[in-house]
């Protein structure tokens, strides 16, 4: 599966080349323009997606466009820790070191929902596959060291919070509340990992790409996806705040930031909480421990 082509050295024109990249949610919208922009730099891009069918179409559909054969389809559900685990597993055997690790998919769900592990599928999907994934992956960016993580969160943390006394919505579902709390939870992560991976060489940042034309909004009626259109950016172009984040020289040493695009933004107050952090961080950790297991 690994591609034996001689690495060559960065140029200005491909500041990526010899680099391996992985983007999550690259079937569509802003993570399969995410894959195509970072491929274009020179990247050897993973492109993660929920299924085959797609997956092997938006792999065609780029490899096409770009005339490139440095992208590299891997299938995995990531609702499901199971498939998280495997996914990682896949990672780890084909791919040496790992220099951008594009958390991107993500889940806006109208309907309150479980996932095979029992956690509210909007939480499984936005927070904790990322955190495990992360965590599984962390050896592999470690030794791909100068690299970066990159978190695709959303504004509306500025609404959430966490709410551990009914993570799942067990009490009364309402999907931006679920959808704002998970937004939340994947900042908050990133900020503590940014803290617990400094002086590796492996930064942590989280972005809001703006409001976006992609399936994320698959739940909404109709009617609102037809008012919101207007107000949308093209994934091509929210996809640039990801590119940014991940082949900027000049972000090299840049960590534990919320971008908005390509700004550094101010946090909420309730986001620069250490003690909600570090809480946060040892529940998802019991959330996503394998059954038996003391921990990661």
């Amino acid at each position: 599966m690994a591609n034996r082509s001689p690495i060559s050295s960065p140029t200005l024109e491909q500041p990526l080349s010899g680099k391996t990249c992985l983007v999550t949610g690259a079937s569509t919208g802003i993570g399969k323009a995410t894959a195509g922009q970072l491929a274009r730099l020179g990247a050897k891009v993973i492109m993660v997606c929920r299924t085959r069918e797609r997956g092997e179409r938006a792999l065609l559909e780029l490899e096409l466009a770009l005339g490139s054969g440095n992208l590299y389809l891997l299938v995995a559900d990531l609702s499901s820790q199971r498939e998280v685990r495997r996914l990682a597993e896949e990672v780890r055997k084909h791919f040496a070191g790992l220099h951008v690790l594009v958390n991107n998919a993500g889940l806006f769900s109208a309907a309150r929902r479980l996932t095979e592990d029992g956690i509210e599928k909007t939480l499984a999907v936005n927070h904790l596959a990322p955190f495990l994934l992360t965590r599984l992956l962390r050896d592999r960016l470690k030794a791909g060291a100068p690299s970066r993580v990159i978190n695709v969160g959303s504004a509306a943390y500025r609404q959430g919070r966490i709410r551990f006394e009914d993570l799942s919505f067990e009490r009364g579902y309402n999907a931006f509340a679920a959808y704002a709390q998970s937004k939340l939870a994947l900042l908050l992560q990133s900020l503590e990992l940014a803290e617990r991976l400094a002086g590796s060489g492996v930064t942590v940042n989280c972005l809001h790409p703006g409001l976006t034309a992609t399936e994320i909004f698959r739940d909404y009626a109709p009617i609102w996806r037809l008012i919101l259109r207007p107000f949308c950016a093209s994934p091509q172009r929210a996809a640039r705040s990801s590119v940014f984040l991940a082949s900027d020289p000049g972000l090299q040493a840049v960590t534990g930031r919320f971008f908005i695009g390509r700004r550094p933004a101010v946090l909420a107050r309730h986001a620069q909480q250490a003690a909600l952090r570090k809480e946060l961080w040892e529940l998802s950790e019991a959330l996503t421990r394998p059954r038996g297991a003391p921990g990661l």
